[in-house]
C-alpha cells in the first residue's frame, strides 16, 4: 500500500505544473491533499479526476479559495468522514477521513500561526482540542495513518535554521513539545519518516522568499503518523522535492498492508 500526502497550495495551480502527470507514475493507493484552495465544483474537470481514482473533498465554507482537503482513492472507502464536531475547525476544511475496514487514512491540515497572534492563538486552541482526540484514536484498536501538513517541526533535524526560528510559528517550543508528546517513543504515534530515517535531514517545505528551495533552507512539516500497529509494516518513504508543484513536496510512504 502506497500513500502520498501533498500540500498543493492550490490544486489548480499544482495541476498546471504537472502534478497529476507525476501522480499517474506513482502507483499510489491513496492520495491525501491539503490546501486545495478550491470548491469541489471548480475541480469537476477530468484534469482533476485521474482515471482509476475516486475523489472526495472537504472545502472551506468560511472563506472561498482557502484551505480545503481531499482524498483520492483507488478503492472505494467503506465510509468517508469530513467533520470532527468542532465547527471552527471543520468549516475551514481541515479534515477528511477514508475508512477501509479497520484502517483509517486521514488528510489533516493543521492551522499555521505565521500570519499573526490571532491565528497562532487559534493554532494553540486546535492543538489543545485535537490532542485528546488523537489519544482516543490511538487507544481505539483501529489502524490509522494521519497524513498532512502539521505546520510544526519536531527537532533540529527537521529544519535548516533551528536557532533563528525558535520564536517563529512552527518551531515554537510549545508546539514541538505537543507534537513530540503525541509521538512518544513506544506508545505514541509513529512518525513514518523518522522511523525509517532516524538521522535524516530532509525537508518538505521551503519558503518562497529568496532562494530557500535552491539552497535547501527547508522545514519538515508534512508527515504520515501511523498507529504503533503499523510500525513493523513501514517499508520505505520518499520526499519528491523535484519537480516543483508547490512550496511543499509530496511525501510518499509504502506500507506492507493491503488496502
Amino acid at each position: 500500500m502506497r500513500i502520498i500526502s501533498f500540500n498543493a497550495n492550490g490544486l489548480r495551480s499544482a495541476a498546471t505544473k504537472g502534478f497529476f502527470d507525476w501522480f499517474a507514475t506513482q502507483d499510489a493507493d491513496v492520495l491525501c491533499l491539503q490546501e486545495t484552495k478550491a470548491q469541489e465544483h471548480q475541480l469537476a474537470d477530468p484534469a482533476f479526476r485521474p482515471d482509476g481514482y475516486r475523489s472526495y473533498f472537504k472545502d472551506a465554507s468560511t472563506k472561498k479559495g482557502y484551505s480545503g482537503v481531499a482524498i483520492y482513492s483507488r478503492r472505494e472507502p467503506d465510509e468517508v468522514r469530513t467533520a470532527m464536531g468542532w465547527s471552527a475547525f471543520d468549516d475551514e476544511g481541515r479534515y477528511i477521513e477514508a475508512r477501509y475496514g479497520n484502517l483509517s487514512v486521514v488528510s489533516f491540515y493543521i492551522p499555521s500561526g505565521s500570519s499573526g497572534e490571532l491565528r497562532q492563538d487559534f493554532k494553540f486552541e486546535v492543538m489543545r482540542w485535537l490532542g485528546p482526540i488523537l489519544q482516543q484514536w490511538l487507544a481505539s484498536g483501529r489502524d490509522y495513518v494521519l497524513c498532512g501538513d502539521w505546520n510544526i517541526v519536531r527537532s533540529r533535524l527537521d529544519i535548516k535554521n533551528w536557532t533563528s526560528n525558535q520564536k517563529n510559528s512552527g518551531c515554537l517550543p510549545a508546539e514541538r513539545d505537543w507534537l513530540n508528546d503525541l509521538c512518544a517513543e513506544g506508545s505514541g504515534w509513529v512518525d513514518a519518516y523518522r522511523h525509517l530515517h532516524a538521522d535524516g535531514q530532509d525537508y518538505t517545505w521551503w519558503s518562497n522568499r529568496g532562494a530557500a528551495r535552491a539552497n535547501n533552507v527547508g522545514w519538515r512539516i508534512d508527515y504520515q503518523f501511523a498507529t504503533p500497529s503499523l510500525r513493523d509494516r513501514l517499508r520505505a518513504c520518499a520526499i519528491a522535492a523535484a519537480p516543483r508543484f508547490s512550496d511543499h513536496a509530496p511525501f510518499a510512504v509504502d506500507y506492507a498492508h493491503d488496502l
